[in-house]
């Protein structure tokens, strides 16, 4: 698996200048940017989509995680097609599909329509950002990468930042379409300033042999895997035929997908990786950290928007500031990298992410915006410990031939254990707020004690006796659902702290570089 090879065969480009530099800066950042918002920006609009297409906000959360699992599928032909059609190509190529498919979601009727508008947003996603870093790092001399990197991190962290407020806003103020709508100015302008100047700089293409049954396994067994993921709820799991064939279907591809890639010439993904030490804990630690972060991400404004009476804009709000310290403290986290322990670095990464969701578990229907929002400004200080460290760990002491693979490699893995944590988390919180729904209505009795008062009460305002039952019932759903968040929350800091065993089973690195992951 590779992300972004180098150019093959010629010597190559000289750097650019002038405004030419500043244009190519431009253009790729803006890509990086409309990739990266748009893993965000439909976090906060998902009551909306859900019901204005008639679904629920759990089949809702399908546009995050069909997006998620099509970008982490596409990860690992980024190399074959740089190496065959040439990373200026592909990368316009991507931009250009990210840009209608944007407009077909947007256009989508249903939420059918719209998971495979986003299947295919997901899959033109995959190579933008490994390829917009190859092609700035060769936009720059080499005495200025760290520039370049840090250019391009700033648009990493931004993103978050602004996603859900714009998200926010547009859902309030326009409709939900337009989420997907203001990619297409940006990216035109992308596409049209990259291939004016980048066109001149192809990289050298070549004929390579492509694993085509291995490739086929790898759709096979993650888009099984997820849709059972997705639906099961919905089918009754395993009471559902479906769900039983798409889980054997998943199982058997995924053991023959093993033994193929394990023994092709020529795998997609180079399995023989997770033999190393530090790339299997590395990769172990930083996927299911970030399926737990992720998840949560998507949790919160779920929870906000349909048990405590949030718009979408002030959703946003409450998790806007998440990118404030990640952005002031990255570049130090870079710098130091190299001259601090990085296991200790996430080591305070997880401690961090453990406080924060140990503070949301705390959280009850009468927890006011500032202290929603606290726990948001801290975990971006938690996330600027998070990437950087961890991926500095599961690369250190590979081969310089071995860096592309191994790096699709570990975000094919963080990206897929970012969907299906979205997928378990929402599930998880649907069932958790049954239980605690069935726990508090058990000592209610119709016609006495408290439930009688609260309907008299209810019913002095002018609403019938269904009405007033149906208030009652919201009542009690909203702390259901607010104490199965709580479980989940309390559930994940418990895992983040646990997760800090496996960062210490790694070798310290000898020699270090600072890297960043989006």
């Amino acid at each position: 698996m590779s992300t972004a090879p180098a150019a093959v065969g010629n010597a190559p480009a000289q750097p650019l200048t002038g405004a030419t530099l500043l244009l190519g800066t431009l253009s790729l950042s803006l890509a990086t940017f409309m990739n990266v918002l748009d893993s965000s920006i439909a976090n906060v609009s998902i009551p909306a989509i859900a019901g204005d297409l008639g679904v629920s906000p759990g089949q809702g959360t399908w546009v995050i995680t069909s997006f998620g699992v099509a970008n982490a599928i596409s990860v690992p032909l980024t190399g074959w097609l740089t190496q065959r059609f040439g990373a200026v190509r592909v990368f316009t190529t991507s931009i250009l599909l990210f840009v209608v498919s944007s407009l077909l979601c947007g256009l989508a009727p249903s939420l059918e329509m719209l998971v495979l508008c986003r299947v295919l947003q997901g899959l033109s996603a995959g190579p933008m950002i490994p390829l917009s870093q190859t092609l700035l790092l060769s936009s720059y001399p080499r005495a200025m990468a760290g520039v370049a990197l840090a250019l391009w991190g700033a648009t990493t962290l931004v993103a978050p930042v602004v996603g859900p407020l714009l998200g926010g806003w547009i859902t309030d103020n326009i409709s939900w379409p337009w989420i997907f709508y203001i990619n297409l100015p940006v990216g035109l302008l992308a596409a049209a300033i990259t291939w004016s100047i980048y066109r001149r700089r192809e990289t050298a293409t070549r004929k390579l042999p492509i694993d085509t049954v291995g490739l086929s396994l790898l759709v096979l067994w993650v888009g099984c895997l997820q849709l059972m993921l997705d639906k099961g709820k919905e089918l009754d799991w395993f009471a559902s035929t479906q769900i039983v064939a798409l889980g054997l279907v998943a199982l058997v591809s995924f053991a023959v997908f093993l033994v193929w890639e394990f023994t092709d010439a020529h795998p997609v993904v180079d399995l023989r990786l997770f033999l190393g030490r530090n790339f299997g804990f590395g990769v172990l630690s930083l996927s299911i950290a970030y399926g737990l972060f992720f998840a949560n991400v998507v949790l919160l404004p779920l929870w906000l928007q349909q048990w405590m009476g949030y718009t979408a804009t002030s959703a946003g709000m409450a998790l806007a500031p998440v990118g404030i310290l990640a952005i002031m403290l990255t570049p130090l986290i870079g710098r130091k990298v190299g001259q601090w322990d990085p296991r200790w670095m996430a080591t305070c990464a997880f401690a961090g992410f453990a406080l924060v969701l140990w503070m949301r578990a705390q959280f009850t229907v009468q927890t006011d915006f500032f202290h929603i929002m606290l726990p948001t400004l801290i975990q971006g200080g938690a996330t600027a410990f998070f990437f950087i460290p961890l991926t500095t760990l599961t690369l250190a002491g590979l081969p310089p031939e071995r860096m592309p693979a191994a790096a699709g490699l570990s975000n094919f893995v963080r990206i897929m254990a970012g969907a299906m944590g979205t997928s378990i988390a929402t599930t998880l919180w649907e069932s958790r707020a049954a239980m605690h729904h069935a726990h508090l209505s058990e000592p209610l009795a119709m016609g006495r004690g408290p439930l009688a008062a609260s309907l008299e009460a209810i019913k002095a305002t002018g609403l019938s006796q269904e009405q007033a039952l149906y208030q009652v019932n919201r009542l009690i759903d909203q702390q259901a659902f607010t104490r199965a968040a709580d479980d989940i929350y309390l559930a994940s800091s418990g895992v983040f702290l646990l997760l800090i065993g496996s960062v210490w089973l790694t070798h310290r690195p000898a020699a270090q570089r600072a890297r960043t992951s989006p």
